[in-house]
């Protein structure tokens, strides 16, 4: 298994799901939910309950006349066993 790189998603939404137990991470489009359970367990020393994905269609944008793309974003949303917390989303409210 390769290294899996998890940056954190810091939104208002995810810092509201954050107080429920669920953490939302931004992940590579190859990644499926075994691996990121995995590399969340061994990074954050918790136990994972549960892992839902999803992927994020990048908005069409207008610079005066030039049309682009904002890139495509997978998402992992991982909800951790009961009494578990992550430490680094606890200083971002």
């Amino acid at each position: 298994m390769s290294q899996l790189i998890l940056s954190p998603r810091i939104s208002e939404k995810a810092i509201a799901l954050a107080e429920q137990g669920t953490y939302v991470f931004e992940v590579p489009k190859s990644a499926n939910k075994i691996e990121v359970t995995k590399a969340v367990e061994t990074a954050f020393k918790v136990q994972v309950a549960s892992v839902n994905m999803l992927v994020a269609k990048g908005k069409l944008k207008r610079f005066k006349r030039v049309l682009g793309r904002q890139r495509d974003v997978k998402k992992a949303m991982v909800k951790l066993a009961k009494g578990q917390s992550i430490k680094l989303f606890e200083g971002a409210k």
